[in-house]
């Protein structure tokens, strides 16, 4: 401590006479007399730290202390977008930014100080004076953005670990330089258009005076998913590429940080490291969703006190963490971490995209930002549809029967429970997909343009194989052959449907954006081909199923040259064949449980063709057939 405190009265009796007095002014200085003493304290400066790095290699103090503090206190840089550098003042609040400004009256994004929503049941109470005695304070204000909503304003310093941002943020634009500027400029032409969770003139206003304005977790995030397209850029294809691993760990442990003082930045940084290849984490979208309820993005902002643009921002990054957490739900098998009874975000509109066609940028290899609007807003639709799919049919319905008993009790079966539920979801499937605008057909790809709709039809696609995957488990041995019949029938088709969007995608697509979600789904598509497989009641039917699973692996075997996470994919169904080859396993017909117990025992990855209800496999149930039941395929699947 008495060294901290020598080092502070040496700083303040060196530098404040020169620099710190009240005479100066620097909005009353000339240009010439501003540089002239910024140069003077980066001279002063650059001699002291000599000076005191001697002091330090003489203590007893460890280097990591020394470049912390070498770090924080080193003169601050400005850098632009344009290249230019020079020194400048760390801005603590944007409110006082002088000339105009996106930041100005912000909530979400503020700098050195947070916002955090009160919620109703807090012990902060509107009507009483100065409830909550903690909510006011020296450091500490409130703000009413409307009538029913208030947040607390709190610095960011003496905040868990608060202290390491700089030298996070020097450390990251280190792991790229001199490529910054470039990959911010690869990212939004081709990731941002199809997940526009950033508001692009935003972010390039902070980048243009540094980039220590941002959140570590965030400016990392954007440079490792530019990373991946490192190819489309004509100012980096030749150079060396930087360390991906690096920029990864550094993010993912200032995530880890920033969480601590919640910003919108924290929900962008968390759901774009979400969208790395093998990036999908539970645990993550959890805390991202708990972090979101700390900035009320669970809330109807439309009509609130805080800049046009952040209303949007706002209902963008609320609907891309509903979508993030319902296809988390689907991946991992478990019930969602949003409730539609709390999540109050209103359906997205074309106001809330700031982009336009005509920022569209025109070098090839760039992505349609128009494009790009429709499909993301296409997607959150679709996954409305998904959740309510994973809560009637998989997680929360009293129409899957536990047990036996239960079926027996009821005098209905499990199949004419599941069908019934069904019905009106695959009725808004179909209205969804007939919704579809001409723009968004995967055929429709403009010359030397990515596109990224193969990864919404692969979704739609996916959602159609979760609903008649429930249909075909609820068989049992009891149940009707013309119905049986019937519901094959109609897996068959969504999944010969599905087939052929994979054999039609091109390059375009393969090498575009993807969202995290699409490595799963191109795995459910080959688990339901092995479910249909391992539950044909002859054996054509049986080698029919795993014959197209064979060329299934291998077209993503032959694609993942253009989209590398396709390999991934490919092993894991790989490893299906595998087991379905072995001698001791004989005939797949009529033999699921047997193959499912051994690809769960042999695959490292989770075995999400389990039952995530009730952890049962895919075989026959034992409930009594009835003949109640209307089984046309026209009144069931229509």
């Amino acid at each position: 401590m008495a060294i901290r405190t020598g080092i502070a009265l040496d700083l303040s009796s060196i530098f404040a006479p020169n620099l710190l007095s009240s005479a100066w002014q620097p909005w009353k200085t000339s240009p010439q007399m501003e540089q002239a003493l910024i140069d003077d304290y980066a001279t002063w400066h650059c001699q002291y730290l000599r000076s005191l790095k001697g002091f330090f290699q003489t203590s007893a103090i460890s280097p990591h202390t020394w470049e912390r503090y070498r770090h924080a206190s080193a003169p601050h840089k400005k850098r632009s977008i344009d290249g230019n550098s020079a020194a400048t003042p760390l801005i603590d609040d944007y409110d006082k930014l002088q000339g105009p400004s996106l930041l100005k009256r912000t909530l979400g994004l503020q700098h050195n100080r947070h916002s955090v929503y009160l919620g109703p049941t807090s012990e902060y109470e509107p009507s009483v004076p100065k409830s909550g005695a903690n909510y006011y304070s020296e450091v500490a204000t409130l703000r009413h953005p409307s009538r029913v909503a208030t947040f607390i304003t709190l610095p960011d310093e003496h905040t868990y670990n608060q202290e390491e941002d700089i030298s996070d943020l020097d450390t990251i634009e280190s792991l790229v330089a001199p490529h910054g500027k470039a990959l911010i400029h690869l990212y939004f032409r081709i990731v941002h258009p199809s997940f526009p969770i950033l508001h692009k003139k935003v972010y390039l206003e902070k980048y243009s005076r540094t980039h220590r304005e941002f959140s570590p977790p965030l400016l990392a995030a954007v440079y490792i998913l530019a990373l991946s397209f490192w190819g489309y850029s004509s100012d980096l294809s030749h150079l060396p590429k930087p360390d991906v691993s690096r920029l990864e760990k550094t993010a993912l442990k200032s995530l880890s940080n920033v969480v601590h003082r919640p910003k919108l930045s924290t929900i962008q940084a968390g759901l774009l490291l979400l969208q790395r290849p093998n990036g999908s984490s539970w645990v993550l979208t959890a805390q991202m969703v708990a972090v979101a309820q700390e900035l009320g993005l669970h809330l109807d902002c439309t009509f609130w006190d805080i800049p046009s643009w952040e209303i949007g921002l706002r209902k963008r990054l609320g609907w891309a963490l509903y979508i993030q957490s319902a296809w988390a739900s689907l991946v991992h098998g478990r019930p969602p971490h949003i409730s539609a009874v709390s999540w109050k975000v209103q359906p997205l509109s074309e106001s809330d995209f700031p982009e336009t066609a005509d920022d569209e940028d025109d070098e090839q290899g760039s992505t349609e930002v128009e494009k790009g609007r429709l499909l993301f807003s296409k997607l959150a639709t679709l996954t409305q549809i998904l959740s309510d799919i994973l809560d009637i049919l998989y997680f929360h319905s009293p129409a899957i029967l536990a047990d036996d008993a239960d079926g027996r009790e009821s005098g209905i079966s499990e199949i004419e429970h599941v069908l019934e539920m069904a019905k009106p979801l695959q009725i808004r499937l179909r209205s969804w997909y007939s919704s579809l605008p001409e723009t968004l057909s995967i055929e429709k790809v403009r010359p030397r343009k990515l596109s990224s709709t193969g990864y919404l039809h692969l979704a739609y696609y996916a959602v159609e194989v979760t609903l008649h995957r429930r249909i075909i488990r609820s068989i049992s041995a009891a149940t009707d052959n013309r119905l049986i019949s019937i519901c094959r029938t109609a897996a068959k088709a969504r999944l010969t449907n599905a087939m052929q969007l994979v054999s039609r995608l091109r390059p375009e697509h393969l090498q575009s954006f993807w969202h995290f979600s699409s490595q799963y789904n191109f795995t459910i598509l080959g688990i339901f081909q092995a479910l249909l497989g391992s539950t044909a009641t002859n054996e054509e039917d049986a080698e029919f199923y795993w014959g197209t699973l064979r060329d299934y692996c291998w077209t993503l075997r032959v694609s993942s040259k253009s989209a590398e996470f396709l390999a991934t994919t490919a092993n894991v169904l790989d490893r299906i064949q595998r087991n379905l080859d072995r001698p001791d396993m004989g005939s797949t017909c009529g033999k699921p449980n047997e193959i499912w117990e051994q690809i769960a025992a042999d695959s490292e990855m989770e075995p999400f063709f389990i039952d995530p209800g009730n952890g049962q496999s895919s075989d026959f149930y034992e409930y009594p057939s009835h003949q109640h039941i209307d089984w046309s395929e026209d009144n069931i699947y229509s």
